[in-house]
């Protein structure tokens, strides 16, 4: 392994941000942020600029039969697996202009820094933009890496449906982004991704980089309760079958499992949907979703259990039926050692202050250390604000961890002389 690249090379921070903002017009929301839900013309559209920015950098795309996108560099040594590093350019709904766009954008960077410094490496380096990170339109979330990991078959993930029944497969082709390239057929040397932190650890202790040492792992339980339909009005209260009822003592025992289990988890209904929605009819049907996560196995499978087990019983004191499926779910992660210490070290080469970190949330990263080393670099985000319209980051928080993805990348791909 060559040395380290020297303190003296930075990405540039300006065209970094310039290529966010522009990214941002894409899609955008109503509160100065994004709606570029995945597999819609938005996301089309930014695929299209993503793709003309890799190929003036000089890279060549690949796409996979998931609609990845796999931009790469060519190394000197035609043998060498490449580096990748990716995230994603989808958002939520109403989603911010930085969680997962921040990531491709300057993986990008980091080739185009390469390309100014004229540095060239034995391994390839690929930036990548995977698809369906989010899941807020087809569930799982980390859909495609998911698929690449063999966590998911193909016939799986084509079959996932948004909430107006539209199938995964369909839209894929709609907007022309099927690859040829079988899913998980590229190896990688190493994977990175770069993050805003979506919480407010890193701000509140003044720290510039989050060195990334694990993420937490997650379960999502889909919960379906059956009442009866009836007049908000003048169904007598000891007379109903209240599926809406059922559902707010479920998130009231959610709460107290999460409580119960402190230090490290957590737990909360984020996505309800009642049927038939009206102001005076009871709710015949509520499907809503559970998200528990926590860094220790033990602890994440046992408040699964405990909820799947309470749950039935609060439904069937009110009449109410009760089915729930496990619709998400990844372990809690170890990052690569290796990689992990390379990021501390770029980091402290470069004068940033940093500190270790756990992801609280999801990224295509927890998939991709099921198949190779894998490690993540965040930055603050203002007030720990993410998956919100109102998500910001400042440019030199952008730049301060970019340049640290920089260095480890490189670092990792090895400089040619």
């Amino acid at each position: 392994m060559v040395a380290a690249p020297g303190e003296n090379m930075r990405v540039n921070g300006d065209r970094l941000w310039d290529s966010l903002m522009d990214m941002a017009k894409i899609g955008p929301g109503i509160a100065g942020g994004n709606n570029r839900q995945t597999l819609t013309d938005s996301d089309a559209e930014g695929r299209s600029l993503f793709k003309t920015w890799c190929e003036n950098a000089g890279m060549t795309l690949g796409v996979d039969k998931m609609g990845t996108m796999f931009a790469t560099r060519p190394g000197t040594d035609a043998d060498a697996l490449p580096v990748y590093i990716g995230s994603h350019l989808d958002t939520q709904p109403t989603g911010g202009k930085y969680d997962g766009v921040l990531g491709v954008l300057a993986g990008l960077e980091v080739v185009r820094t390469m390309n100014d410094l004229g540095i060239k490496t034995k391994h390839p380096v690929v930036v990548t933009n995977w698809t369906n990170e989010e899941g807020a339109r087809f569930a799982p979330a980390m859909l495609a890496s998911g698929v690449f990991a063999g966590v998911h078959t193909l016939e799986y993930a084509y079959d996932r449906k948004d909430p107006e029944g539209k199938t995964f497969g369909d839209e894929l082709k709609r907007i022309g982004w099927v690859g040829d390239e079988e899913v998980g057929a590229r190896k990688m040397h190493a994977y990175f991704e770069y993050h805003i932190e979506q919480g407010p650890i890193l701000e509140v202790e003044n720290k510039q980089i989050g060195v990334v040492t694990h993420c937490q792992g997650l379960w999502w339980l889909e919960f379906t309760l059956t009442g009866r339909e009836a007049h908000t009005g003048s169904t007598p209260m000891n007379m109903r079958v209240n599926a809406g009822l059922a559902m707010s003592r479920i998130v009231e025992m959610v709460q107290t499992v999460a409580m119960e289990n402190q230090p490290g988890a957590v737990g909360g209904v984020g996505q309800v949907f009642f049927t038939p929605n009206s102001r005076n009819v009871l709710p015949g049907k509520v499907v809503f979703t559970v998200d528990i996560r926590s860094p220790d196995q033990a602890k994440l499978d046992g408040m699964r259990a405990r909820i799947e087990a309470e749950a039935p019983a609060i439904c069937e004191a009110l009449g109410v039926g009760c089915a729930v499926e496990a619709i998400g779910h990844f372990a809690p992660v170890t990052f690569d050692p290796t990689l992990v210490s390379r990021v501390r070290d770029a980091a402290e080469r470069l004068g940033y202050s940093h500190m270790n970190l756990i992801s609280g949330a999801g990224h295509d990263a927890c998939w991709t250390a099921k198949v190779a080393p894998t490690t993540m670099v965040m930055c603050p985000c203002v007030g720990g604000l993410s998956h919100n319209e109102a998500e910001d980051i400042s440019k030199e928080w952008a730049t301060a961890g970019a340049d640290v993805l920089f260095h480890a990348v490189v670092e990792t791909a090895e400089i040619v002389a």
